[in-house]
């Protein structure tokens, strides 16, 4: 894994950083928050197909685990 990654930024990308960043936080910062956001809209979506496939489920149906 690279311990730095290049990015040119488009006119575009410089507006959403514009935007984005918050007081006193480095462009740097701005894309770790973004990425960490990233992560956890995946980690969401898989939580929601999970509870999608166990919609059925009836858990007072299955036998005590004790």
């Amino acid at each position: 894994m690279p311990s730095s990654i290049g990015f040119r930024p488009t006119a575009e990308d410089e507006r959403i950083l514009r935007e984005a960043a918050q007081p006193g936080e480095s462009t740097s910062d701005t894309l770790r928050r973004a990425l960490r956001l990233l992560d956890h809209e995946r980690w969401l979506q898989q939580f929601r197909a999970d509870a999608d496939a166990l919609t059925g489920e009836d858990v007072n149906a299955e036998p005590e685990a004790w």
